[in-house]
């Protein structure tokens, strides 16, 4: 039993500490705002991504089989919201400290993130299938154990994101920056749209 919490751990991990969507804004939300103003972010993608995974678990993918429909217009919701996130990152001034910057991620947005990305969709369904399958037992195990890690990484990313701040202390740095995430966000974006 231990070898198989362990294997769910390790999925976790590498599915939520990996650069993507989440991740990208949580960094630069870290970087704009600061570790304690980026934490609603980060509450919302854990629990988005674990009330994903639950209900994947307990049938979504399988009602979402009969509705493809559903499945791309999730898709394309989700590179829409991308691209509107880059764009107010691409526009964002460049201020730290001075002025008022555009707000932090909410919690709301952090869960919505989750379900508009793909990656955490493939990561739902492929843990549940190897993880959980028809034991509702190993699907709470795994989802306890997804909470945990999925908040300490994307934690992590919010966590650097607030070290980076001292270096992106003024105006130009921190516009170049925030392009650069804006740039990654919308990559992300059309990497969605092509890859379905």
């Amino acid at each position: 039993m231990t070898t198989l919490y362990l294997s769910m751990a390790g999925f976790a991990l590498a599915a939520s500490i990996s650069p993507g969507p989440v991740n990208v804004v949580a960094l630069s939300s870290g970087v704009a705002h600061g570790l304690r103003a980026t934490l609603p972010h980060v509450a919302g993608a854990t629990l988005g991504f674990v009330l994903l995974l639950l209900l994947a678990g307990l049938g979504l993918a399988e009602l979402l089989r009969g509705w493809p429909a559903a499945a791309t217009l999730a898709r394309w919701a989700g590179v829409a919201f991308l691209l509107w996130m880059g764009w107010g990152l691409w526009r964002s001034p460049g201020k730290v400290a001075a002025g008022a910057p555009p707000p932090a991620p909410s919690l709301l947005q952090g869960a919505a993130m989750q379900w508009l990305n793909p990656k955490a969709w493939v990561a739902a369904l492929a843990g549940v299938g190897a993880y959980a399958g028809d034991d509702p037992a190993r699907l709470w195990v795994f989802a306890a154990l997804y909470f945990l890690i999925c908040s300490l990484s994307v934690g992590s990313w919010a966590y650097a994101g607030a070290r980076l701040r001292h270096l992106l202390g003024d105006e130009r740095r921190m516009r170049l920056f925030n392009r650069g995430m804006a740039a990654l966000l919308a990559a992300s974006a059309v990497h969605i749209g092509i890859a379905a």
